[in-house]
């Protein structure tokens, strides 16, 4: 029995269906998937269906999947006068912002759902988690996709915002807790600052970062295990 964890999948199933072949996941493991499953990449709902199947797989919200919540009950209504004249400026903003982000794979598979399946879509994501706190061995870890935004060594996990815990980058020169580690997602490897192997897990601080750029150019997707440290890797984009 062994504890994974895998994040920003950003439509890559290929890549996800890949590293789950190369860990070997077995129904005893237990798989935690740090949020931005969807948007970008060629196949964010497919991917979201097959972790749907995974009763091992535990999910956390990234910042991806709080800007396609509310835009995909938007979108899965049916399309009347009424309800585009009711549109208001915040959801008009955030579909904005999701189109910005790269929704457009998102809403093409999803429009290609029943519309049974585009509710349970929606219901999985909005059973996602905000943060995990697991000890596997003798080791703690917190689990979030982002990080703790405005950083204090006095405020208590609960006190952190979804702004701060979600959207905001984590300070990798700070080491936030001396005996526990933070595994993240949300910033590719390849910009954090000093780190000597750029698009591979980046482990500082009692940090571990593991969103190698599963969707840029000459990224990968990436997996760690809690149990024994152990990376492992995706073939590489062209």
């Amino acid at each position: 029995m062994a504890t994974y964890v895998i994040s920003d999948i950003h439509g890559e199933y290929d890549k996800f269906t890949e590293l789950l072949k190369i860990i070997d996941l077995k129904d005893e493991d237990t798989l935690y998937i740090l949020g931005d499953v969807v948007d970008r990449g060629p196949h964010p709902i497919k991917t979201l269906l097959k972790i749907m199947e995974m009763p091992n797989a535990i999910c956390l919200v990234g910042n991806h999947e709080l800007m396609a919540i509310d835009c995909l009950k938007f979108l899965s209504q049916e399309i009347t006068e009424e309800n585009v004249d009711s549109l208001d400026i915040e959801m008009i903003e955030n579909l904005s912002n999701w189109q910005f982000n790269g929704s457009k794979t998102t809403i093409d598979e999803f429009r290609a759902l029943s519309p049974e399946m585009r509710q349970d879509v929606i219901d999985f994501i909005g059973e996602f988690l905000i943060y995990e706190e697991v000890t596997v061995g003798d080791k703690d870890f917190l689990l979030v996709h982002a990080g703790l935004g405005n950083y204090s060594p006095d405020k208590d996990i609960e006190d952190y915002s979804m702004q701060e815990l979600i959207w905001e980058r984590a300070d990798y020169s700070i080491q936030y807790f001396p005996d526990r580690y933070v595994v993240t997602g949300h910033t590719p490897t390849q910009i954090i600052e000093g780190n000597p192997n750029p698009g591979y897990i980046y482990k500082a601080n009692n940090h571990i970062a593991i969103d190698c750029g599963s969707f840029i150019p000459g990224g990968r997707l990436a997996a760690i295990c809690l149990d024994t440290g152990e990376e492992f890797y995706s073939s590489a984009n062209e």
